[in-house]
């Protein structure tokens, strides 16, 4: 019997080892013969050409094209022969793994195998939680949320001490002295740099200098570099000093402090390295300690990037008192917080959590603000702040010495109880302290009087003084080592927030949506540029050689326009910026910093450059930009509009530019002022499907002199292809068809609508359900209100999926706090449906591009689209809201999904578009507490499918019923939330938001409800969230133009699936500022995804193969001449050594979930 099976395994082995020849064979074939192709279509061409020759041509000209030529040619066969290389590796991976599918297509039944094949790729089953450390998400389960009172330490419980807990070795304080200065929130920036914060940096230079015993830590970059350009140099040395000496110590080391809610994981280690870039530059400083004490909440993402950038302790704050206590009571406050994907040690980051109400002084010494109070010195009679305890602090003199010394040292005892090592942090300051020299004396003399009392006293057993970050953890370590122990283990985040009975700070993850939209804009755009512009220089210095640059190209000015749009991006990441929770002019001062016109001239000059095909005839002319961008912005808080381009008979040159990594297949839609149009590749003059629609002047009447032109592009990565678009003949160009109902409407309005087909339904064939379908996805809707209901998939899975809009109300009744800014506080009555005294306008259209259904309602106009393309974009309901409440009072407007799908009280949301977190919606808790922060996605699942929702912005999102997500599109509301605003959120604009909703089946063994505390996006939501975020940008030649233009493409072969291109930034010239250098920061993040639901077929992009990728084959013509890895945010101190770099093929390992980080030279 085993003999007979070893046979059947031998022949088996045998013909798969034929089969295998015999692709090996078919595989060079193809290669050889699409080469011989190129070269007689060369061939070809050259003949074509040399009989109709350009007039202006001259034989260096010709020449150079025939190189060009060539060049392209040879890079279409080598992207051809990686594709057919790839696919060959997947089928033999296949093979020798004994019949798993290992990449290759595969079916329902063979998808569990193919999880286990494919480099991270993991099911739900295999993201088993590590068994060592603690989750947050049980700890959530454990706490009772009771808020009992805890007496002087209202949120806490009572602290005992014997008093001989320090007989063996004395309690280690140190005094920590910060200001914090938010970059804007109830001023400008430049309004608080200009009142308090220069006054605080520049009497720092004085009163440090007077007493080397002083210390100081400042955390906030972006007001450090303002002042320091306003100071001397020998300011400036005095600075570098009491760097050296350790009296001055730069925390953490961005550009602010940023929200870790909101923001998204490029914005936040963009903003990181701004703020390291400019340290290393002027200070040659590398923060080593984090502090967070203001962000409203803790996102594991942010400590990631903060060891990433070589950090290794952190300081946290506002964390949920409830858990706040519990940590204290196990003392648990410090821990090493890991990575809930992360299986070794490698994430972890000391973590320090403040146990008490806030971070100002009455809430840092001990756990009784009342007595805290008094030590805050700032706060003697007769200044401006006083105690509202009632009981004020008292000069230090020889009398009272003793007392106030042993008053103070009981505070710091009973706080130190609540830590596992007798080394304790007091931070002393608040906002915008130290701004006089009057309280820089009252706070150090007294305190310093103090210490002097603890170490003439040995016997109290302390040893105080003024410290930083650096000391205090070093100090702990040395503690930690010494009592052999470690700290313990925690994986989670800390959201939601609640500082006080069941105040939950969910409202700002949706306040301000028009600005939250704007942000994720800016970074696309600053991405997209910062890729541009890199490719840009780097193919100049191939094209003169000896890394010259062209004459009149200005890459200087370029790069400080680059250089304020990352501050840009950068400042608003503060956590009273991208939150939505400034003052209104400081809002409108945020958005007019954030223009995107010096990114767009950047972007437009780089294109230019790239595009022409004789690169002599480049002429940079800022007044006259030869390529301009479509979108416009004619004020800061208006949305954006397209240009309408004026066609003619003449080929009007259009430019698309993919920004991603990744070859697709997308819909490009501008604006024209002719219904009929004609689209054509310029490269290879093939018509290219397109489609014209309506541009709505109003409700039922359309533009008669603006029509949309949607197209599909197939765009290779981070390509700039050339389409030409000319008017046609009348009636060519497919047109949108048009469907109104009216079914609800006594008398429907009339339909002006010239240049199109319109229909409309009334009666009974108006109340059947609309459909839409494409080859992947049908959909029916209501035709009363033309909202979704149902969605079936190419797999024939059906799901109920209906939208729902709703309102939320606010607590009434006086002297009741309500909702605003920070706060979600909703009325009892909980959330009401939507409900009009109109019926609304609902629109079908339907086209060879794709169809949607539009619903006109008085407070929104809602969109479902379906595209009828390939690849994800075709899989995959786009939705789109434009939202304006600004009629209303006291209201929020939430969107919310109603599927079947079982997911029971567990739903997933992501982390600042890096990771997903588990969520438990949890009836020990009020409503507003089970909303969660939104960056990008969030998704309900159970054993069968699983429903996803990808979002361009950022909001609050929640599950608050089975199979139920809503997600909070505006808020409108007329209070203050007393939290120091001052005011309420009223400002509204009329708000765009963009969706994609994603139906995916889940076989394979895929897990009931519950499983890990964290999953992944599956590889169609992370190529489809790609394409959300990160939209083609269209630019437009002007017309009449008189010189020729190439595609540029530079890459071989788009990038593996689960492989992201975070950016390529130009780093600054050490030499000489403001300048370009050489090198470029090359950022990498290979996507962890979960593939218990794998697309039909699998898209065209390959895996990262034994999770190593050839740096060395991502580009092309461009090569690169050096590659050093190094730490996030590019510090030279964290760049491997030159021993351990590779010679070529330069191969460099990146595991899931990671971002790497390489310092590249072109050649």
């Amino acid at each position: 019997m085993k003999k007979d099976v070893k046979k059947t395994e031998d022949g088996l082995l045998g013909m798969k080892r034929r089969t295998l020849t015999v692709l090996v064979g078919g595989v060079f074939f193809v290669a050889l013969t699409s080469l011989y192709r190129m070269l007689e279509s060369m061939q070809a061409s050259e003949r074509q050409h040399s009989r109709t020759p350009s007039a202006g041509d001259t034989d260096l000209s010709r020449l150079q094209q025939k190189i060009d030529r060539l060049e392209r040619l040879l890079g279409d066969n080598n992207r051809l022969v990686a594709t057919l290389r790839d696919s060959l590796l997947h089928h033999r991976a296949s093979w020798e793994g004994g019949g798993s599918q290992g990449g290759a297509s595969v079916n329902s039944s063979s998808t569990h195998q193919q999880a286990d094949a494919l480099p991270g790729c993991r099911t739900d089953d295999k993201m088993a939680d590590g068994v060592d450390g603690v989750k947050l998400l049980d700890i959530y389960d454990l706490l009772p949320f009771d808020n009992p009172d805890g007496g002087a330490w209202k949120q806490g419980f009572e602290i005992r001490y014997q008093g001989n807990e320090w007989e063996e070795q004395p309690l280690e304080f140190f005094l920590v002295p910060h200001s914090h200065n938010d970059p804007g929130w109830l001023k400008t920036f430049d309004s608080y740099y200009q009142d308090q914060t220069k006054h605080i940096l520049t009497n720092m230079l004085i009163k440090l200098s007077d007493d080397s015993r002083r210390k100081m830590i400042w955390a906030e970059v972006s007001y450090f570099s303002k002042w320091w350009d306003d100071i001397d140099e020998q300011k400036r040395r005095t600075v570098k000093h009491l760097i050296q000496s350790g009296q001055l110590e730069i925390v953490t080391g961005g550009w602010v402090m940023a929200d870790e809610a909101n923001s998204h994981y490029f914005a936040l280690l963009d903003q990181l390295m701004e703020g390291h870039q400019w340290l290393q530059h002027h200070l040659a400083v590398k923060p080593s300690s984090g502090w967070a004490i203001d962000p409203f909440g803790h996102s594991p993402s942010m400590t990631y990037l903060l060891k990433g950038a070589g950090l290794k302790n952190m300081v946290i704050q506002r964390v949920h008192y409830a858990v706040k206590k519990h940590f204290a009571q196990q003392q648990t406050l410090e821990f090493l917080w890991r990575q809930s994907w992360d299986s070794s040690p490698r994430s972890d980051i000391t973590c320090h959590m403040m146990p008490f109400y806030s971070y100002d002084v009455p809430h840092t010494c001990g756990p009784n603000p009342a007595v805290c109070c008094q030590f805050d010195f700032y706060r003697l009679l007769g200044g401006r702040v006083f105690c509202p305890w009632r009981v004020p602090p008292q000069p230090i003199t020889e009398h009272n010495v003793k007392e106030r010394a042993l008053l103070l040292l009981d505070q710091y005892r009973q706080k130190s109880r609540l830590f596992r090592t007798p080394v304790l942090l007091v931070p002393l300051g608040d906002d915008f302290r130290f701004v006089e020299s009057s309280e820089w004396d009252a706070q150090f003399g007294n305190y310093q009087k103090l210490f002097d009392y603890f170490e003439q006293h040995p016997e109290l057993r302390i040893k105080a003084r003024f410290g930083t970050l650096a000391d205090y953890f070093q100090a702990l370590q040395r503690r930690l080592q010494a009592m052999e122990m470690t700290l313990p283990t925690l994986r989670g985040d800390f959201f939601t927030y609640a500082d006080r009975d069941d105040h939950y700070w969910s409202g700002y993850f949706t306040s301000r949506p028009f600005y939250k939209r704007l942000d994720r804009t800016l970074e696309a755009t600053l991405r997209a540029t910062e890729i541009l512009f890199s490719l840009t220089l780097a193919d100049m210095r191939r094209f003169h050689g000896n890394n010259r640059l062209a004459a009149d190209f200005p890459a200087r000015e370029h790069f400080l326009r680059l250089t304020e749009g990352r501050r840009s991006l950068a400042l608003f990441q503060h956590h009273d910026a991208v939150t939505g929770t400034a003052r209104d002019p400081v809002v409108i001062d945020y958005g007019i910093r954030r223009t995107m016109s010096p990114l767009a001239t950047v972007l437009q000059s780089s294109a230019h450059w790239l595009l022409l095909l004789d690169k002599s005839q480049f002429h940079h002319d800022p007044t006259t930009p030869f390529l301009q961008t479509d979108n416009v912005m004619a004020a800061q808080d208006a949305l954006p509009t397209k240009t309408t381009l004026t066609l003619s008979g003449e080929p009007r040159s259009l430019i698309v530019f993919n920004p991603t990594e990744q070859r697709r297949s997308v819909v490009v839609t501008v604006v024209v002022d002719s219904p009929n149009a004609h689209v054509v590749d310029a490269e290879t003059g093939r018509p290219i499907l397109s489609q014209i629609s309506a541009v709505w002047a109003e409700l039922s009447r359309t533009s008669t002199e603006s029509f949309q032109l949607s197209f599909v592009a197939e765009l290779p990565p981070l390509a700039l292809l050339i389409y030409h678009v000319t008017k046609a003949s009348t009636g060519s160009a497919h047109r949108s068809r048009y469907t109104f109902l009216h079914s609800d409407w006594p008398e429907p309005p009339p339909i002006q609508a010239e240049h199109f087909q319109v229909s409309h339904l009334r009666g009974p064939e108006a109340d059947a359900p609309l459909m839409l379908t494409n080859k992947h996805v049908q959909i029916w809707a209501s035709s009363h209100s033309g909202f979704l209901q149902k969605l079936r998939l190419q797999s024939g899975l059906v799901r109920q999926v209906q939208i729902q809009f709703l309102w939320y109300g606010t607590r009434t009744g006086i002297n009741r706090d309500k909702s605003g800014a920070y706060l979600f506080l909703p009325g009892e009555e909980g959330a009401q449906l939507y409900s009009s005294s109109e019926p609304p306008l609902v629109r079908v259209s339907r086209g060879p591009v794709f169809s949607d259904i539009t619903s006109c309602y008085r407070h929104f106009t809602h969109t479902v689209r379906l595209y009828h393309v390939d690849g994800h974009a075709g899989k995959s309901l786009e939705i789109s809201n434009v939202v304006d409440i600004r009629s209303e009072v006291n209201r929020e407007l939430v969107m919310r999904l109603v599927s079947d799908v079982a997911n029971g009280n567990h739903f997933y949301s992501d982390l600042n578009g890096f990771q997903m977190q588990q969520r438990r919606t949890l009836a020990k808790l009020p409503l507003q507490a089970n909303f969660y922060p939104m960056s990008s996605a969030s998704f309900l699942q159970d054993a069968a499918s699983r429903m996803t929702l990808l979002s361009a912005q950022s909001q609050a999102v929640a599950s608050l019923t089975q199979g139920e997500l809503e997600v909070v599109l505006d808020r409108r509301l007329q209070q203050d939330d007393n939290r120091g605003l001052g005011q309420g959120v009223t400002d509204n604009k009329r708000t765009a938001s963009r969706f994609h909703l994603l139906l995916e089946d889940r076989m394979g063994g895929a897990q009931e409800v519950g499983g890990a505390s964290f999953s992944h996006l599956s590889l169609l939501a992370h190529l489809s969230s790609l394409s959300l975020s990160h939209p083609p940008i269209t630019m437009f030649a002007p017309n009449g133009l008189l010189v020729k233009l190439r595609p540029f493409r530079p890459l071989l072969s788009p990038l593996p699936c689960d492989l992201h291109l975070v950016n390529l930034r130009t780093l600054e010239d050490p030499q000489e500022a403001g300048n370009p250098s050489q090198e470029v920061a090359l950022l990498l993040h290979r996507k962890g995804f979960d593939c218990s639901s794998a697309p039909e077929p699998l898209p065209e992009c390959t895996w990262s193969t034994h999770e190593e990728v050839d740096l060395d084959r991502l580009f092309f013509p461009l090569h690169l001449r050096s590659l050093r890895r190094s730490g996030l945010t590019l510090l030279r101190d964290d760049d491997e050594p030159e021993s351990a770099q590779q010679q070529q093929p330069r191969i460099s390992s990146l595991r899931p979930m990671e971002i790497s980080a390489f310092r590249v030279e072109f050649e």
